[in-house]
């Protein structure tokens, strides 16, 4: 059973990083409309691997209360813990190209609105 998570989690994670580096080519290019499509799907995967994660503390745990040695799957254990990390460094490489954009749009918007009293929009009717 802590095999079957181990690797369903692993598959999600290395799946996230595939996205993730899929989004940085994207906006590279510009195709915004790809990024948006992945989002659903990325954060079903990362819903996914909480709810594995849970499953695979809950397993060791019962192990552990078994008196059943656990550190036979120290080594996958760790190796899943590296792709996180590696995970959490990309989305973090992510991050750093996304909240500067973000950033600019704001202030640009917050410039307009100051210009026009407050206002983005001038409606006449």
């Amino acid at each position: 059973m802590i095999e079957n998570i181990v690797k369903d989690m692993t598959d999600l994670v290395d799946q996230l990083k595939s996205s993730i580096n899929q989004d940085i080519l994207d906006i590279k290019e510009a195709k915004h409309e790809e990024l948006l499509k992945r989002n659903d799907q990325k954060h079903s995967m990362i819903d996914e691997i909480m709810v594995l994660k849970m499953q695979l503390n809950k397993e060791l745990m019962a192990l552990l209360q078994e008196g059943k040695d656990v550190n036979i799957y120290r080594q996958s254990v760790d190796t899943l813990e590296v792709d996180l990390k590696e995970l959490y460094v990309l989305n973090k490489k992510l991050a750093s190209i996304v909240l500067p954009v973000q950033k600019m749009y704001k202030d640009l918007v917050s410039e307009i609105t100051a210009v026009k009293g407050g206002q983005l929009f001038d409606i006449k009717v």
